[in-house]
């Protein structure tokens, strides 16, 4: 049996943009293993040819790492040489090595390992791609993932069409169906707009008749409660990770910021408004293959600084963006659902 580990430690977006690149694996593999975070742990559970997840906090990956604990590292070594994996396609964005990882590997025993790294590898990758030479950097990350596959002999099937996708999702209640999903939070403060706007947002949808469902974590839910008020449904860390891709499933659009449920509209065909942070870049994290609108200002001086506390005072990126603006952008995208031109 050829068992195949895929690993990508950050969080539930970046494993949803590994997807594609999941099935491509899955298409020469016996069994599909994926290496993530907790965080990232229910995304793998929904992509389509994952037969079993292990979950581990990387100390060199997560936003918000612990010190380094042998033991840890000792066990996570034991766990992945009892599992028989054959090889391993380490998924990274461009700023991450995959090399600290691959040594990980190595003492558990794994004989194959591919990944994209800019310094040498020496013995602990045996396909190697260099980002920037090999590796064209400003792609969308679901195309990076793929390479990385693709490098290490991996190519999607025929038929599959290289977008995200999930597994069967449950059916939601009837009287969600058709509503707009407003997710105001976002694990890093850059990527957030403010809640007031969030707020001002779901008052003139109900003012326009659309029927509006805030949600959130539950470390979220006094966020998506102040911006429910009494006019939106709030769903607010009620929702497990599943439940809130089939309610994204069934919405009209949804409206969040560059995070995890931008991603899961994508991977359903669910059209995105997205207040998007130039932090990063759009070319890589905007929604993937799915109908959306970008608003923030590109040219902000946090442009591409990976920050996730604003550097600039006043976050103006977002706070440039009204309220008005967003809620016509719900307008133009609801009808591409409906099949009735915007």
């Amino acid at each position: 049996m050829r068992r195949v580990l895929v690993v990508r430690l950050d969080s539930l977006g970046d494993v949803l943009l590994a997807g594609p690149a999941v099935r491509a694996v899955a298409a020469g593999a016996d069994e599909v293993w994926m290496l993530c975070s907790t965080q990232g742990a229910p995304a793998a559970r929904l992509l389509p040819g994952v037969d079993r997840v292990l979950t581990w906090e990387c100390p060199w990956i997560v936003a918000d790492p612990q010190a380094i604990d042998r033991d840890d590292i000792d066990e996570l070594v034991r766990t992945v040489g009892a599992a028989g994996i054959d090889e391993a396609v380490i998924l990274t964005s461009f700023h991450q090595s995959p090399l600290p990882t691959a040594l990980v590997l190595r003492l558990a025993g794994v004989t194959r390992i591919t990944g994209a790294s800019v310094d040498y590898p020496g013995s602990l990758l045996d396909v190697r791609l260099r980002p920037g030479e090999t590796l064209p950097e400003e792609i969308p990350e679901p195309e990076r993932a793929l390479a990385i596959a693709a490098a290490g002999g991996f190519a999607l099937p025929e038929g599959d069409d290289g977008a995200l996708h999930l597994r069967p999702l449950d059916d939601i209640p009837e009287h969600l169906r058709g509503c707009v999903v407003v997710h105001p939070g976002a694990s890093a403060p850059a990527r957030r707009w403010p809640a007031e706007r969030f707020r001002q947002l779901v008052r003139l949808l109900h003012a326009r008749g659309r029927q509006v469902v805030v949600t959130g974590t539950a470390a979220e839910s006094e966020l998506t409660r102040d911006v429910a008020q009494d006019l939106a449904v709030d769903l607010g860390g009620r929702l497990d990770v599943p439940a809130l891709a089939a309610l994204i499933a069934a919405a009209r659009v949804v409206v969040c910021g560059n995070t995890g449920p931008a991603h899961l509209a994508a991977a359903v065909g669910t059209p995105v408004v997205s207040l998007f942070a130039p932090v990063v870049s759009a070319t890589k994290w905007a929604p993937y293959r799915v109908p959306h609108v970008l608003l923030g200002d590109p040219t902000a001086p946090c442009r591409n600084s990976r920050a996730r506390e604003c550097p600039v005072p006043g976050h103006p990126c977002l706070t440039s963006v009204s309220a008005e603006v967003v809620a016509d952008a719900c307008e133009h995208l609801a009808p591409v659902i409906e099949g009735v031109p915007a």
